[in-house]
Formats: structure tokens, C-alpha cells, sequence
């Protein structure tokens, strides 16, 4: 028997590591994402006490799936039985047109298919299904199969945890009210939905790149869990420019991971940050990826933001980093992808470029829009260029918006010490662009 601790501890790491695999593999059998994410919560409240009194097992995630599957084939035979009733119960309209909706009981029911190989992955884009609105599908795939918690997805989108959670429910009720079939789309049928994957993996590296909240500035396991899917879109789609873009992206922001905290575990500004124990393989493999999806056409988003990120990693020092590039870049990705946190981001080399006062003049503009007035990061360079520009009581007051609205711990550490002596020394690198530029912290 195991201890009642040890056991809790393996679930909670379970469902931090394993929630997205073993769901995948249960949707396979269930054929309904509601029914499956139903078994697998089942399974593991199952785990607790079957681990506690045989022992967590070697391979948590072949148990835990085992078992949701188990509750899947159980729930669908005992449909099927109800449904062999029905003619005894329903007039015979009735029982037709419900016979006429009954689901195969089978394993796989669309048989083998390696279109998508990662079951993580092929379930992402059976969730990106265009019936759906684009932002529904990035939100429900990264709330189902990512893992990712209401409010961390809300945070992502820039609304309330209670208007995601219902537009969460919405995508929930049209896929069941649509009839909408959980099987891997044909390989015809993949292109058309990538926008959505890219968009759904990206969102997923960021979050671990600076969690939205807890205690610690990342989680490692989404970033993994990133890179994972981003390879294995690459060899899935390799002739696609914008998949190699993301997985550049990805290689070489997180190049900087191991120094990006400190021992203590607080927040290290870009010009704060060792240079020499950056990642000089992934970088490198990343201006690979880079440079051929610049001299490839047109780039997309992926592509120069990865250069964009590039840019700032690849300069010999900070005070060194070609601020003007960097603006010219921002705005060719202003004209791909009119965001207005893009636009926010471009703020940080324009200052270098410009001054603190003209950045500033873009963000106030940005401000008055008021489609980033609950974005920490707005308040946060707000308040770094109000310091640069020696408005040191209006720095304080931005500081303090931004303190507000922000759940992670070290980032909160971060700025309550800017708020308690915000001295007026260059700090252009302040803490900016978690969900789509992640370049600079």
C-alpha cells in the first residue's frame, strides 16, 4: 500500500504531464468529447484509491487511458442496450429516427489512419473544425486538450474567466447539437485547418513561457509539451513556411530559458540575462528555419516573429541589439497581423529608436482604443517609459494597474518592486508581450 501523499502527488503530476494524452486516446473510443472527458476525470478519482492500495504503476498514463477507455466501451454498450429497448418504449417513428444515431461500438472508429501520428495532435485538429469560429477552436482545444486551466485561457484571449467559460460551453453544445465527428481529418483536409493548430501550439508555448499565474514564471511542461507538437507538425508538414516560422519561434525563445529567473527564482530582464547560457543549438537551428522562410516568398506571422525574436537573442550584447530592424520588422508584421499587442510590442525598440516619449505616444493611443485596457503588459510599459521620461508619480500609478491585474508570482514580485522605486534609469526590456511576442523576458 502506498502512502496517501505519494499518491496525490503522482496524480497531480499525472494530470499536469498525462491529461492531454490520455483524453486523446479516449475521445478515439468514445467518439464525443463530452463522454470521454467524463471517463477520464472518472479514471482518475479511480487512481487514488486503486493506487493507494496497489501502488502507483510504472506507466501512469497506459493505466490511466486503459481505464478511461474501459469507461468509454462500458458507457457506449450501455447506450446500445437502452437503444435495443427503445422500440419496446417509443412508437415506431420515434425508435427509427433514435436508432438511426447509434454509434458503432469500435476502438478506432475510423480505423487506422497515420495521417497525424501524435494522438495529441491529431486530436487538435479534429477540435480545429471549421464549423467552428477560430477562436473557439483554439479556446476549447487549448482548455480539453491542452490542459490549460478557464482562466489561464481567458487571460490568452483578453476577456473574463466567465465569458470564456461560456464560449467554451457554446463550442461544447454545437459540436454535440451539429453532430459534429471526432476522426482524424484527411490530409486533404489538414491544410485548412492549420492556422488553428499553429495558433492553438503557439498559445500553449507561451503560457509555459510565462505562466499566467501560480508561482513560478514557467512551466516547463507546457513548453515541452510545445515543442513536442511543433516537431512533430514540421515532420507532418514540412513544406509549410509557417510551420517552420513557429517552430523557430519556439527554439529561440526558449533558447533562454535557463536564465530568465534566478536562483531565487525572481524575474531577469533581457539585458540582465547571461548570454553565454543561451541554447546555441536551437538558436542556431532556429535562424535554419528562419532564413529559409524569408527568401521563401512573402512571410507570414510565424516567420517574422521568429525573426523578430532572432534579433534580439543573436546580438552580441543589449545595448547592441539593431532597435531599428527590429521596428521595421514590427511593421511587416503589423501588415500581416494587424494586433494590436503587436503593435504594443513595437513600442519597446521604437523607444530605442525614438525616444520614451514618442513609444509613449503610440501606447496612450493604443490605451484610448480600449482593446488592451485589462492587458497587464500595456500598464507594465506604460509605466517603464513614464519612468524614462522622469513622470515618476505617473509611473507609479501605471505600476500599480498593472500589479492589479497580474496573477503570477514573480512577475508580481517584478513589479511591486518597480512600484516601490521607480528610479528613472533605462530599462527598455520592461516586462511586455507574454501571449504574442515573448522576445523580451
Amino acid at each position: 500500500m502506498s502512502e496517501p501523499t505519494a499518491v496525490q502527488a503522482a496524480i497531480v503530476d499525472a494530470h499536469r504531464r498525462e491529461w492531454a494524452l490520455v483524453l486523446a486516446a479516449t475521445v478515439r473510443v468514445a467518439g464525443d468529447l463530452d463522454l470521454a472527458e467524463e471517463c477520464v476525470q472518472e479514471a482518475y478519482a479511480a487512481a487514488l484509491q486503486s493506487w493507494t492500495r496497489d501502488g502507483v504503476p510504472a506507466n501512469p498514463a497506459a493505466w490511466l487511458t486503459t481505464a478511461a477507455r474501459r469507461r468509454a466501451v462500458d458507457a457506449i454498450r450501455r447506450e446500445q442496450t437502452l437503444r435495443s429497448k427503445l422500440p419496446l418504449l417509443l412508437e415506431p417513428e420515434e425508435a427509427v429516427e433514435d436508432a438511426a444515431v447509434d454509434r458503432p461500438l469500435d476502438e478506432d472508429r475510423d480505423g487506422p489512419d497515420d495521417s497525424v501520428p501524435d494522438e495529441r495532435l491529431r486530436l487538435i485538429f479534429t477540435c480545429c473544425h471549421p464549423a467552428l469560429a477560430q477562436e473557439a477552436q483554439v479556446a476549447l482545444t487549448l482548455r480539453l486538450v491542452c490542459g490549460v486551466a478557464t482562466a489561464d485561457v481567458a487571460r490568452a484571449f483578453l476577456v473574463s474567466e466567465p465569458t470564456m467559460a461560456a464560449r467554451l460551453t457554446r463550442a461544447k453544445k454545437k459540436i454535440s447539437g451539429a453532430r459534429i465527428p471526432y476522426r482524424v481529418p484527411r490530409p486533404a483536409e489538414l491544410p485548412d485547418r492549420l492556422r488553428s493548430v499553429l495558433g492553438v501550439i503557439h498559445l500553449l508555448f507561451t503560457t509555459g513561457h510565462t505562466a499566467p499565474s501560480g508561482a513560478d514564471l514557467i512551466r516547463a511542461d507546457l513548453i515541452e509539451r510545445a515543442l513536442h507538437l511543433a516537431r512533430m507538425l514540421r515532420d507532418l508538414m514540412p513544406d509549410e513556411p509557417e510551420v517552420r516560422g513557429l517552430l523557430a519561434l519556439l527554439l529561440v525563445t526558449d533558447a533562454r530559458r535557463a536564465t530568465r529567473v534566478d536562483s531565487a527564482g525572481r524575474l531577469l530582464r533581457l539585458h540582465e540575462q547571461d548570454r553565454t547560457r543561451w541554447d546555441r543549438r536551437a538558436m542556431a537551428e532556429a535562424h535554419d528555419l528562419i532564413v529559409a522562410g524569408l527568401r521563401g516568398g512573402r512571410p507570414g506571422r510565424y516567420v517574422l516573429q521568429a525573426a523578430i525574436a532572432s534579433l534580439y537573442a543573436e546580438a552580441p550584447s543589449y545595448d547592441a541589439t539593431d532597435w531599428a530592424q527590429l521596428v521595421e520588422l514590427y511593421d511587416r508584421l503589423l501588415e500581416v497581423w494587424p494586433s494590436p499587442v503587436v503593435a504594443l510590442n513595437r513600442t519597446v525598440p521604437l523607444a530605442m529608436v525614438a525616444g520614451p516619449r514618442a513609444a509613449l505616444a503610440e501606447v496612450d493611443r493604443l490605451e484610448q482604443q480600449g482593446n488592451l485596457a485589462g492587458y497587464q503588459y500595456l500598464h507594465a510599459v506604460k509605466a517603464d517609459l513614464l519612468r524614462r521620461s522622469g513622470q515618476l508619480a505617473q509611473a507609479r500609478e501605471a505600476y500599480a494597474q498593472a500589479l492589479a491585474l497580474t496573477a503570477n508570482e514573480a512577475e508580481r514580485a517584478f513589479l511591486s518592486e518597480q512600484l516601490s522605486e521607480p528610479a528613472a534609469e533605462d530599462v527598455g526590456e520592461a516586462v511586455t508581450g507574454r501571449r504574442h511576442d515573448s522576445a523580451q523576458i
